[in-house]
């Protein structure tokens, strides 16, 4: 047996594990996010955006986070389905409300800085679009795990719809490369080199890193939460029982 399965069907090693990671991981993305922002505002305006650059610091980690969220909602519901664990069904319950609140906020600072820039807070452009279709996967994946009552089917149901809709992330990722659009390409990571100048690069990795880090954090939590309402719900049916 591989260590993925061994570590997900052992709940008491990840709730050993996540107790002090949960609080870590909050006190780094705090860190991290303050010095971010610091960094992210106190530069100098755009030479072409004006004040408005400083919507990317929300916007590009949130975007990133976006697609990352559904990597690990996808990852964890195909070792739900394949390896029946519930603490995999778990992460994949706990990681889908936080991908759509990473979606939803990527879509409303999108939006935010396409008016100044475009001229309109939206367009029917691919990139937007591919994402727009991502934050209704996730919910999809939320109300269709809240509209089944038994526990096994609307895991495997779930796990089948985040698999099948993981299909919509080459198209976010490429849409810029494959369809013409108004949003623009990559800019850190990209072949020769990030196009961002320093000043801008800096405090845009440290709130990715932000990010990513407050994902773990509340990911972490919302896992031991799904964990202790299973065993809450187990225990009221043994004593209904007895």
């Amino acid at each position: 047996m591989n260590w993925a399965p061994a570590f997900l069907s052992n709940p008491e090693r990840f709730m050993a594990f996540s107790r002090w990671a949960a609080p870590m991981f909050g006190v780094i993305a705090a860190i991290l996010a303050a010095v971010g922002l610091y960094l992210g505002f106190t530069a100098p305006e755009d030479y072409q955006q004006g004040q408005t650059v400083r919507i990317m610091f929300i916007h590009v980690p949130a975007a990133y986070m976006a697609s990352f969220v559904y990597v690990c909602l996808g990852g964890a519901s195909f070792l739900s389905l394949i390896f029946r664990h519930a603490l995999a069904d778990a992460a994949a319950q706990a990681a889908a409300p936080l991908g759509a609140g990473f979606t939803l906020l990527a879509l409303v600072t999108g939006a935010l800085w396409g008016r100044p820039m475009w001229g309109a807070f939206w367009v029917w452009d691919a990139r937007l679009t591919s994402v727009l279709v991502l934050f209704l996967l996730y919910v999809a994946y939320i109300a269709l795990r809240a509209s089944m009552d038994d526990e096994v089917k609307a895991a495997r149901a779930g796990a089948i719809l985040a698999l099948v809709g993981a299909i919509n992330l080459p198209i976010v990722h490429y849409s810029v490369d494959w369809w013409n659009t108004l949003h623009q390409g990559a800019s850190v990571f990209k072949r020769g080199g990030s196009s961002l100048a320093p000043v801008f690069l800096q405090p845009l990795l440290i709130m990715a890193l932000a990010y990513t880090s407050a994902f773990g954090s509340l990911w972490l939590v919302g896992i031991r939460g799904e964990v202790w309402r299973r065993r809450a719900e187990a225990a009221a049916l043994r004593a209904a029982r007895s």
